[in-house]
């Protein structure tokens, strides 16, 4: 799936328009409280800028819903954490098509960046719509898509606005590259052993994941809540714990095509209440007592799947293995996390709360990729094709 990049394109004197991701988390004050995301798009910023491109950045930020509150999802915070990070002035446009974002694109010397206001402030862009794409496209001589996080969905600026510039160069930044090279081609062409570790809250979340994993993994694992209603389908005793009673038929088959592929957990870490310091116990698979929930893996699933990912050269993670964000209940997730740290795996980790779990339990740097995406990690991992990666150029 290798796609060109922007650095294969001569950008010099050109306007470049790049989808990012600056849907940066702001407090009450519209302060920025984790930058990570504009700073993970700068490698591809910075190639344009150095290179005398004249960059436009698209991006969208929240959910906004058009009744009154929009100010709070402006992304003028975004360009102003921008300006800091490069070191010289970035310019803001109040709209993404009008006549300010228009004039502003055209005073565009080389080198000089704009930060279009939130994608999402016109309802052309959740929508596709082609006339907003086609004010978009018509402000670029280059469409450059560095935003993995929504390379899943079918808004305007991830698709129509590429089909609007089907005669000018459409490239990949260096994020997606990135992504693409460890989620697709490295799970295409995988080491042996391939091991996938699946958790999180819901069985119906990943089903799609599940069974196109069983179909190319040696093994793949399951914790989190969604393992209760693995365990109810075994006719284990589940006590108050998180469970879809209408996904337990699917879960039956699920075990039935996993065979021994499929790792479920041989023990249970449970509490009598939601909370950390609630009363504690560890249990067999299938014997949580009534009034009691179960919130982790227990130690004997930890060291069995540990041991499973000890020789594994191929690893993906989505989902931790309990309540991560609850000591003691974070033990399952930390244990996963140090063997994979310690293997000698190609390791990726899918967005979402694993990547969530990975950097709070301070393994970020000893695995081989972090995904940026959740949802479109998860997509790529059920194997789905992406409209605004394919129809991008090739390299």
């Amino acid at each position: 799936m290798a796609k060109k990049t922007i650095d294969q394109v001569d950008v010099a004197g050109k306007t470049v328009l790049m989808r990012v991701d600056f849907n940066v988390p702001l407090d009450d004050d519209q302060t920025i409280s984790d930058d990570r995301r504009i700073r993970m798009a700068m490698p591809s910023i910075t190639s344009v800028v150095d290179r005398g491109g004249r960059l436009v950045l698209m991006s969208h930020l929240g959910r906004p819903k058009g009744e009154g509150d929009d100010a709070k999802f402006s992304l003028a915070p975004a360009a102003t954490r921008l300006s800091k990070i490069l070191g010289k002035p970035v310019a803001f446009a109040s709209d993404t098509v009008g006549d300010d974002a228009t004039s502003k694109a055209k005073a565009l010397k080389d080198g000089d960046v704009l930060v279009l206001e939130n994608l999402r402030f016109n309802a052309g862009e959740k929508k596709g719509d082609k006339d907003f794409a086609g004010k978009l496209a018509a402000l670029a001589d280059v469409y450059c898509n560095d935003a993995f996080g929504t390379c899943h969905r079918s808004d305007a600026s991830m698709v129509a606005v590429p089909e609007a510039m089907s005669s000018k160069p459409r490239v990949v930044g260096h994020l997606v590259a990135k992504e693409i090279a460890y989620l697709s081609d490295t799970i295409s062409n995988a080491s042996r052993p391939f091991v996938a570790i699946l958790g999180g809250a819901k069985v119906s979340d990943k089903i799609n994941v599940i069974n196109n994993l069983l179909g190319i993994c040696d093994a793949v694992m399951i914790g989190g809540a969604m393992a209760y209603t693995f365990s109810m389908a075994k006719g284990g005793k589940v006590g108050n714990s998180l469970v879809e009673e209408d996904k337990v038929a699917l879960a039956k088959e699920l075990i039935a095509k996993g065979g021994d592929k499929l790792l479920l957990p041989i023990d249970s870490h449970c509490g009598d209440d939601f909370k950390a310091d609630c009363n504690k116990q560890v249990v067999e698979d299938g014997e949580i007592p009534d009034g009691w929930q179960g919130l982790d893996i227990g130690p004997k699933t930890s060291a069995k799947f540990a041991d499973v990912l000890k020789n594994a050269k191929t690893i993906v993670w989505n989902g931790p293995m309990g309540v991560f964000e609850m000591p003691p209940f974070d033990a399952g997730t930390k244990a996963v996390a140090q063997a994979v740290a310690d293997s000698d795996a190609t390791s990726i980790i899918g967005g979402g709360d694993s990547a969530a779990a990975v950097e709070q339990l301070g393994f970020a740097e000893q695995v081989s990729h972090v995904s940026t995406g959740g949802g479109a990690s998860l997509a790529m991992l059920e194997g789905k094709a992406f409209a605004a990666v394919d129809l991008l150029d090739e390299a």
